[in-house]
Parts: structure tokens; C-alpha cells; sequence
């Protein structure tokens, strides 16, 4: 199986797993709780900027409950608002207020809903260290995934604003 952590929309051979129902949400759950998932059952975990909206205090239970039920050489491909590349926009000399306005929101979160607010800031540092003490053994920095059209591929004033990150198991 493969698990779309966050999803809401259908792709062949993904399962999807969401805080809210949906019309393509195969399970509803929370990727700080994985119980309903065996060990070693899962073939790859994709969760789009879904990591800075849970609390500092709870992402390395989280990775561990990922780990848990990869597949041994299982991928996880987890993508979050590159704080490093957001602070360079925001501080940039000929940034406007919309835009600061605008990369404020990408690090606090669009606050339309309860479920949208970032907890904590993410860059390659802080996430491949969090990912390497939960056990993953390589961690490969990627452009695009090119799996979904999401988050993961957006690029705004000319800059892609996620850290995506491939770790194996």
C-alpha cells in the first residue's frame, strides 16, 4: 500500500488519510496516531506540508509511528515550507508588503480552518536530523517529487517554497 498523509485527492494505487473527511479520504486519522496501520505494511509515505502543523513537541513520535509502518526499504516523502527559503524572501530588499504578507502566511499557516496553523518552521537541518535519529538511513533533497499537484510543487515570486525530502527505510 502507499499512503497519502494529508491527501484529498484520488490517485491510482494511494490510499488517502486525512484529519478531515473527504470525497478520497480512505481513512480518517491524524499522522501523530498511525495505530490503524500494521507494522512494515506501508510500500511509501507522501505527506505535503503536513509536519509544521503539528506540535515540536510531537514530530519525533510521529517519525516514529512513520517508520513503524513503513516496509523495510519503504520511502518517505515528506515536504514542508522551507523556512531558510521564506526568510530570504521576506528580508528580501525589494519585497513589497503583500508579499511579506504573503510569506508570513506560508510560515504561520493560511488560518482558514482550526487544522491551519504551523507549529514550528522547518529547514533541511532541523528535518533531515529529526528524520536520521528516528532511524531513516539515507535522506535525498529533491526538487519535485513529481506525484501530486500540490504544495510540494508550488513556486511563488520565482522561488519553490518547500523543502521536500526523500527518507529510506
Amino acid at each position: 500500500m502507499k499512503l497519502h498523509i494529508g491527501g484529498e485527492t484520488k490517485k491510482e494505487g494511494w490510499k488517502v488519510l486525512n484529519i478531515q473527511p473527504g470525497l478520497f479520504v480512505d481513512y480518517i486519522g491524524d499522522i501523530r496516531d498511525l495505530s490503524q496501520f500494521d507494522d512494515n505494511s506501508i510500500e511509501e509515505i507522501y505527506a505535503s506540508h503536513v509536519l509544521e502543523h503539528i506540535e515540536q513537541n510531537q514530530t519525533s513520535e510521529a517519525l516514529k509511528g512513520i517508520f513503524r509502518v513503513l516496509k523495510k526499504n519503504g520511502k518517505f516523502y515528506v515536504s514542508v515550507p522551507d523556512l531558510d527559503i521564506l526568510c530570504r524572501m521576506f528580508i528580501h530588499k525589494e519585497a513589497t508588503s503583500k508579499i511579506k504578507f504573503d510569506v508570513m502566511r506560508m510560515i504561520f499557516g493560511g488560518q482558514i480552518d482550526k487544522y491551519d496553523f504551523h507549529y514550528f518552521g522547518w529547514n533541511f537541518e532541523f528535518l533531515s536530523d529529526y528524520l536520521t535519529k528516528t532511524g531513516f538511513s539515507k535522506i535525498e533533497k529533491v526538487e519535485t517529487f513529481n506525484l501530486f499537484k500540490d504544495t510540494s510543487e508550488l513556486k511563488c515570486y520565482g522561488s519553490y517554497i518547500s523543502l521536500n525530502l526523500i527518507a529510506y527505510k
